[in-house]
């Protein structure tokens, strides 16, 4: 219950034309392709068939939006997960009943409530595999664009702002750069490489310290996180990533070098995004 009560995490989608195309390409795609549901039966043109249904449900989803999703978003606040699984059930009940309608005049066959029943079953079965795509890509999109928001602020927020890393030899020189320039750190044995840009020129810097000594000194800045046990990253300069729950790659900045998240460090580095 609890679950259904938060508030729903993403923004509703404004481009219903492009959803609503892209929607009835998939069920064309799936049943032409596919041909689920005893669809590879049907001696007539499949092609023509597969693009009506398709046709009908992008009609249906663009409608339905118009008329009922974007009014209802506007007066509801906060839109709960409950609100948009009830949203979502209303839209599969529409399209079922339409594509029903459409069946039952191409086919000539009479609607009765066992028909009505499995004609729902079929729809909510696609529509449970459009709605998680659906919600794939929102998710990503969504954490894309927090991630370049946060990025964007604090990267403002730190323009001024200097960092000392400590050099532990008796003779050792401190190393003082724009935190906005820090790429990563690196641990090395005894000493640590610091890799940064000055005047966009990429430099690295070995200081003869610990890592562990590093996080010390920088723990109050959020945006330095350590992303395995010999690697330190500035995330606000994250130019691209790519991986899974097992693991990350990082490129940052103009570097060429690959730094790796370790699997126990993503669930730290989603939290820090979302």
């Amino acid at each position: 219950m609890s679950f259904l009560t938060r508030t729903y995490p993403f923004q509703q989608s404004r481009q219903l034309l492009r959803d609503s195309v892209v929607y009835g390409v998939i069920i064309w795609a799936i049943l032409y392709f596919l041909q689920p549901f005893g669809f590879s039966m049907y001696q007539g043109n499949k092609c023509l068939v597969a693009a009506i249904f398709g046709l009908v449900t992008s009609c249906c989803y663009a409608l339905y939006g118009w008329t009922v999703l974007l009014r209802i978003t506007q007066y509801v606040k906060p839109w709960r997960v409950w609100h948009q699984g009830c949203v979502l059930l209303g839209l599969i009940l529409f399209i079922t009943i339409c594509n029903l309608l459409m069946f039952s005049y191409i086919f000539k066959y009479p609607i009765s409530l066992e028909f009505f029943l499995m004609f729902l079953q079929w729809t909510v079965i696609i529509g449970i595999i459009i709605s998680s795509l659906a919600i794939g890509i929102e998710y990503n999109r969504s954490l894309r664009e927090r991630m370049e928001t946060l990025l964007c602020n604090t990267t403002e927020e730190q323009k001024d702002i200097y960092i000392t890393i400590h050099d532990n030899n008796v003779r050792g020189n401190d190393l003082t750069i724009p935190i906005n320039s820090l790429l990563y750190i690196e641990a090395q044995k005894n000493n640590v490489s610091v890799c940064y840009t000055i005047d966009e020129k990429l430099t690295n810097t070995e200081i003869h310290t610990t890592l562990s000594a590093v996080i010390e000194e920088l723990k109050d800045y959020e945006n330095i996180f350590q992303c395995h046990r010999s690697f330190v990253v500035n995330v606000n300069n994250i130019t691209s990533s790519k991986g899974n729950s097992n693991g990350y790659q990082l490129i940052l900045g103009k570097s060429p070098n690959i730094i790796p998240v370790s699997r126990s460090y993503v669930p730290q580095l989603k939290s820090f995004i979302a």
